[in-house]
């Protein structure tokens, strides 16, 4: 079989490669795949018990050597990339989650529940005034930017703000975000500049939200920078607006596509608990992650060598048959769902894990309820991208 794991113009046309994928899974499982044009030759990794392996052990593969992105960065670039969590290893990893992760606590994510709720009717109300919509640009996509806009204390009207600075920050290799890495440059410094200017706003002015939280000193009397405090903002904008969005936008295709679904989530809405999970396995909004081995190891029996590129693939490891019964069906009841669509464990498991869940289990128990004849009104269209699985465009008719 032709194995590229890569080609961005498949993920655009098709999504993940799963028939390959599963090849692998089988016959070989960290596979040594060709880099190409884009870098070193790379262990593809993709049965989930090494998947879990990998994130589980950051002495051994480290996200900070060569950064956690799949794309080769110069050195100069990287050393400005490691202020940022997704490219830190323990222990300044460890340092850095301590102080963010108390704005992320269960009980302060539980809070946002009727707030969550009221968004969710807002956005149908304005939907079915229309009749169609684009499901991406009217639902998916502003739900999360509204309560990141909550999170931060940020006027909702910045929503259109974030939504583009992280089309441009994750859309580089899509046309019709931005054609040149620059874009991507300008994007990030438009955050940071953003991110200050709501850092001063809160110390004038202190209010009981998440900005104010991280910028007060930890019982121990540390504190974020200001540098790190801006790439907080920068992650929050990407990781907390993306995953929600496409995972939201999966979601509801693979609804579509398995109208059974549908039907037992419009008879008993409660099932969107089980429904959430089901949906993050399913459309695996993160597709991949790259770490640097630190030693020479072995994975799944595979000897790999210090300084080797490994990268994960959570859309193979969320359909490994030895881990879930029939990982090809759609199952908004599947209990067991040992998915790992927030990562595999470990340092770098989704600090908004809790958050993500909340907003997709509320958002489809409020379509269930209030859109029951919602149907696919033409193509999904993909994103072009080889690290998140998006969907660019799903336009849908109400009733």
């Amino acid at each position: 079989m032709d194995i590229d794991l890569v080609g961005r113009d498949f993920y655009a046309q098709h999504g993940p490669p799963y028939e390959q994928l599963a090849w692998l899974r089988a016959n070989a499982p960290v596979y040594r795949h060709p880099g190409g044009e884009e870098g070193p030759d790379f262990w593809a990794v993709t049965r989930h018990a090494d998947v879990v392996h990998v994130s589980r052990h950051s002495d051994l593969f480290s996200s900070s050597r060569k950064l956690a992105l799949f794309n080769e960065v110069p050195e100069e670039e990287r050393e400005l990339q490691r202020m940022m969590m997704l490219n830190q290893d323990p222990p300044e990893h460890t340092r850095r989650r301590s102080l963010v992760n108390r704005g992320f606590t269960p009980r302060t994510i539980g809070q946002l529940e009727q707030h969550i709720r009221d968004i969710c009717h807002d956005l149908v109300d304005e939907a079915k005034g229309r009749g169609s919509v684009d499901f991406v640009r009217d639902v998916s996509a502003p739900l999360p930017l509204y309560v990141i806009c909550e999170l931060l204390g940020a006027p909702v009207e910045d929503r259109d703000k974030l939504f583009d600075w992280s089309n441009r920050l994750v859309g580089a290799d899509d046309p019709d975000y931005a054609a040149e890495p620059a874009e991507g440059q300008a994007a990030a410094a438009e955050v940071y500049a953003y991110a200050n200017e709501l850092a001063a706003r809160r110390r004038a002015e202190p209010r009981d939200d998440i900005v104010t939280r991280l910028l007060q000193p930890a019982e121990n009397g540390e504190a974020l920078s200001e540098e790190e405090f801006d790439l907080f903002v920068l992650l929050l904008v990407v990781a907390g607006n993306e995953t929600t969005r496409n995972a939201a936008s999966g979601g509801m295709l693979a609804l579509f596509e398995h109208p059974e679904q549908w039907a037992r989530l419009v008879a008993d809405p409660s099932l969107a608990a089980t429904a959430a999970d089901e949906i993050v396995r399913w459309a695996s909004p993160v597709n991949l992650f790259r770490r640097t081995a630190t030693a020479d190891t072995v994975i799944g029996g595979q000897e790999v060598a210090e300084g080797d590129k490994v990268v994960v693939f959570y859309s193979s490891a969320n359909r490994d048959e030895t881990v879930f019964d029939s990982p090809g069906v759609f199952d908004i009841g599947r209990d067991p769902n040992p998915h790992i669509g927030f990562g595999g464990g470990g340092a770098h498991f989704c600090l908004g894990n809790h958050l993500a869940k909340l907003e997709l289990r509320v958002l489809f128990e409020v379509l269930a309820e209030r859109l029951p004849g919602i149907a696919q009104a033409g193509p999904a269209r993909r994103l072009r991208s080889n690290f998140i699985n998006g969907i660019k465009e799903l336009p849908v008719t109400l009733a």
